[in-house]
């Protein structure tokens, strides 16, 4: 299995790409396909879907709930129950059973259970499944650090209370477009008639989609680009109606579900969709992913090693690009536009960056652009290089055997060394030096 994936990524990565489009679009096609396989065959993906389904089971009625009491305020509550109908359609003639229980369970809950402490629960459930998948988003986009409390209480509950209306109002809006005088009299005539039915069944569809791209560009915490998010949400929107309509066929075909598990058929059925669907949501993340990162499409989560003195160039190109002008009005790097200006890969720019801020070097805005951490003269050269290749102190703090004294000399004598190279000299001093040569 191993050679046979070694060949294919030869070829998916020659050494020389074909000059002509038709021969260079089918491989860069097939290194996507490669990639969302390779991280489907790897698991990941599935245990985090499986996650979401448990955190789904224990959420869906406070979530639900949440929705049907804003919409209740606005008069569109019974809206909810055709776009719960619409998720659960694949399970088959169950469907419907297994929605009218579950919007009476909603009923029960808002009619009785938003207020006081009961309201502070039901928010926290809904909060929490929406924190759950900002996670998984996460992890998707490589981002090590999530969203501060505040960020996340404010635009969790803003998307909470927003999103349902914003998705009822749009279904009302189509279902009264295609009910108006005008539109049944287009339907009359044979041409136009076959394109407006065709559009109307494609339209939830096309929300779906549509929702699914607003996912992949508001839940990482991390920039987005819209086209990225587009394609991402086009790729998942099909994927899903596709799955569904096989789904669809598999339960209406599995006569002996019910048989086995009696009551509970419909129950684990609708696990098994949930789980489908959380999959095919993180596939279409990962795609996203992959269309704005294309350099990680052969790498997957592997990290390409790099040498000591390439993470010291780097530490030392980034702080000096970020000193010069981060006092600029409308200026202010970020990792992707730091990676370009350098000429490097962005997995690497995004080690050098996470080490200088775990070392209180760069600082982040609330518009992830990158500053320094406090005043340029303070910041010493020595001071960088240690933060990418480790201070001295910290790798003998507690060795696991004794080093060799003549080691240990030869190491104290290589720092002694940079010291005496770099002295007191700061990034301002840098700065200044860099300055003068462009002038």
């Amino acid at each position: 299995m191993e050679q046979i994936t070694q060949r294919v990524q030869a070829w998916l990565w020659p050494t020389e790409m074909p000059a002509t489009p038709i021969r260079r679009l089918p491989i860069i096609g097939a290194r996507y396909v490669f990639a969302l396989l390779r991280e489907l065959s790897s698991g990941e993906l599935s245990l985090r879907a499986m996650g979401l389904v448990y955190t789904t089971m224990l959420s869906i009625v406070p979530l639900l709930a949440l929705s049907f009491s804003v919409l209740k305020g606005f008069g569109y509550h019974r809206q909810l129950e055709p776009l719960l109908l619409s998720f659960l359609q694949p399970l088959g003639p169950r469907a419907d059973e297994l929605a009218a229980n579950v919007i009476e369970f909603v009923d029960n809950v808002s009619g009785s259970a938003l207020a006081g402490v009961s309201l502070f629960l039901l928010l926290f459930t809904a909060l929490s499944m929406v924190q759950k998948v900002e996670d998984s988003f996460n992890f998707v986009w490589r981002v090590d650090r999530p969203r501060s409390f505040g960020r996340r209480f404010s635009e969790y509950l803003s998307v909470l209370l927003v999103g349902p209306i914003i998705m009822t109002i749009a279904m009302g809006l189509m279902a009264t477009v295609t009910s108006t005088a005008a539109v049944e009299r287009l339907q009359n005539i044979a041409p136009l008639g076959g394109l407006i039915v065709t559009a109307g069944e494609f339209m939830p569809y096309v929300l779906v989609g549509s929702v699914f791209s607003f996912l992949y560009a508001f839940v990482p915490n991390t920039s987005v680009h819209i086209r990225s998010a587009l394609a991402g949400g086009l790729l998942a929107g099909v994927s899903w109606a596709a799955t569904g309509k096989l789904f669809a066929e598999f339960v209406a075909g599995a006569t002996r579900t019910d048989a086995i598990y009696s009551g509970f058929a419909i129950v684990i059925v609708a696990m098994l969709w949930m789980h489908v669907s959380w999959l095919i949501l993180l596939l279409g993340a990962q795609f996203s992913f992959y269309h704005q990162n294309p350099d990680y499409l052969g790498l997957g989560r592997r990290v390409s090693s790099v040498s000591n003195e390439l993470r010291e160039r780097l530490a030392i190109s980034v702080m000096l690009l970020v000193a010069t002008d981060f006092d600029q009005p409308g200026h202010g790097w970020r990792e992707p536009s730091l990676a370009a200006k350098i000429g490097v890969p962005r997995h690497q720019v995004e080690s050098i960056v996470g080490a200088l801020r775990d070392s209180d070097l760069l600082a982040e805005t609330t518009e992830q652009r990158l500053v320094p951490a406090r005043d340029l003269r303070r910041i010493k050269l020595a001071e960088i290089l240690d933060a990418v290749r480790g201070s001295l102190t910290e790798q003998l703090a507690a060795p696991p055997v004794a080093w060799n004294e003549t080691v240990d000399a030869l190491s104290l004598r290589i720092k002694d060394s940079i010291l005496g190279a770099l002295g007191e000299q700061s990034l301002a001093d840098l700065v200044a030096e860099d300055e003068a040569r462009q002038a």
